[in-house]
C-alpha cells in the first residue's frame, strides 16, 4: 500500500509517517516508480505506536515495542525491553498519582478552612449593622 492509504488506515497523516520514518520507527520500501510502499506489518507497528502514545508514552518509548515486532514476536510487548518500558511508565504514573493526591489533599484543606472562615464571618455578621459588608480574609 502507498503512504496515503497507510495514513488513512492508521488514522494519521502522511507527514507523521514520514516523521516516523526519519526517526527509524517505520521503514518504507520503494516501488519502481519511487513511491513509498508499506504492508500490513507496517500498519501493525503503527497501531502499536499509536496505542502507546494514546496511553501517554513518548515516541522514543515506543521504540522497544516496534523493535520487538520487527524481530518477529507476535506482540510488541513480548520482549524484555518492552516490559522495562512498561515498568518505567508505571513508576512514572504512580509518582504522578501521588503528587495529584497531595495536591487534592491541600486543596481540600484550603476549601475546609475557607468554608469555616465564611461560616464564622456569617455568624459574626448576624448581629452586626446591616450596612456592613462581609469581606473574606485576605
Amino acid at each position: 500500500m502507498r503512504i496515503g492509504e497507510l495514513a488513512a488506515r492508521a488514522d494519521t497523516t502522511t507527514r507523521t509517517l514520514r516523521y516516523y520514518e526519519s526517526r527509524g520507527l517505520l521503514t518504507a520500501r520503494r516501488s519502481v516508480n519511487g513511491y513509498r510502499t508499506y504492508d500490513e506489518e507496517d500498519l501493525r507497528m503503527l497501531r502499536q505506536i499509536r496505542m502507546l502514545q494514546d496511553f501517554g508514552f513518548g515516541l522514543e518509548e515506543t521504540r522497544p515495542f516496534v523493535e520487538c515486532l520487527r524481530a518477529g514476536h507476535p506482540a510488541g510487548d513480548s520482549c524484555p525491553a518492552s516490559l522495562q518500558v512498561y515498568r518505567a511508565k508505571l513508576a512514572e504514573l504512580d509518582e504522578c498519582i501521588d503528587r495529584l493526591r497531595q495536591v487534592r489533599d491541600q486543596v481540600g484543606a484550603q476549601l475546609l478552612r475557607a468554608e469555616e472562615d465564611m461560616a464564622r464571618l456569617a455568624e459574626g455578621a448576624a448581629g452586626a449593622d446591616p450596612s456592613c459588608e462581609l469581606r473574606p480574609h485576605p
